[in-house]
């Protein structure tokens, strides 16, 4: 089915979450493009023959679908991996019967985080955790059965518009309490899902195109900071005092999985494709900011940090 641009069919898996959500908004943008997106209600990715039914007439496959609870999925591995990694089997598996390109969004989680310079795409794996390791199979299996159609998306500290993140948890924090402490040893790239999902949909068209090889790319913002660095900026592009943000170590919140302590991502990849980059993360931040997900919050915190300081 690959090799035209125009009056193409894609599938969006996980249409309910954060990014599928987003990815089909960004699609639906397009001219010629037929969009087809699914909640995990409405495909569960673990039936090989529901998934083969809904890839059927389709060019492009961007799966969003995924198990995201990282400490639930220490309780509950097999769980995890029959959705991040049978159920990405199975995906692949109709791609390539099919012929359609599968566009596999994925996780820093499969690298180890002991690094002190960015991973590069073909960095040596080696999650950390129960839910790393699920999508680590995920990943070989797109490379395994898509060699030459499988794209897999690393992204990472994804927050947006839509569900719970962190953005906005430290804005609904700001309104009740007059000090947060958040983790300052833990190293990412902040990453806007509306950024990320223009990405994907470029990189899905120039796939379509035959211009971009196959592999793992680097779906994150440019730079690095910490939690306590996000937040500080959050705060201070809110017009919240940052001093009202205290850094601590990981071990102040301890969690059954543990998180990798450095997740930053290069971004080498997307120059192979002729693609570009996301912008800087405090870009991202600003822009994201100023919609109303989350400035609305801001007012609202900026009204109760004057409520808060008189009390």
């Amino acid at each position: 089915m690959t090799g035209s641009v125009a009056n193409t069919a894609w599938l969006v898996t996980g249409a309910g979450g954060i990014l599928g959500r987003d990815v089909v908004t960004e699609l639906l943008a397009a001219p010629s493009t037929r969009v087809t997106g699914l909640t995990r209600g409405e495909l569960d990715i673990t039936d090989p023959e529901a998934v083969r039914a809904a890839v059927a007439a389709h060019h492009v496959v961007v799966n969003c679908a995924a198990w995201t609870d990282v400490d639930g999925a220490e309780d509950n591995e097999a769980a995890a991996t029959a959705v991040n990694g049978m159920g990405v089997r199975h995906l692949a598996r109709a791609c390539a019967e099919m012929g359609a390109i599968l566009l596999h969004v994925s996780t820093d989680y499969v690298l180890p985080g002991d690094a002190g310079l960015p991973y590069a795409e073909d960095a040596p794996t080696g999650p950390v955790n129960a839910y790393g390791r699920s999508k680590l199979l995920g990943e070989r299996m797109v490379a395994e059965l898509l060699p030459r159609t499988g794209y897999t998306v690393r992204t990472a500290w994804l927050y947006g518009e839509h569900g719970h993140n962190f953005v906005a948890t430290m804005l609904d924090l700001a309104c009740r309490r007059s000090t947060v402490d958040v983790v300052a040893d833990q190293y990412g790239q902040p990453t806007w899902s509306a950024a990320l999902a223009r990405q994907v949909a470029v990189l899905g068209r120039v796939a379509l195109a035959g211009r971009a090889p196959a592999g793992v790319y680097h779906g994150t913002a440019e730079g690095r900071t910490t939690w306590y660095g996000l937040a500080r900026e959050v705060y201070r592009l809110s017009g919240l005092d940052p001093e009202r943000l205290r850094p601590v170590g990981s071990v102040a919140f301890p969690r059954p999985a543990v998180r990798p302590a450095y997740g930053v991502l290069a971004h080498d990849g997307w120059a192979r494709a002729g693609v570009a980059c996301q912008p800087n993360w405090r870009d991202q931040l600003a822009a994201a900011l100023e919609t109303p997900r989350f400035a609305e919050p801001a007012a609202t915190a900026r009204a109760a940090a004057l409520t808060l300081a008189a009390g």
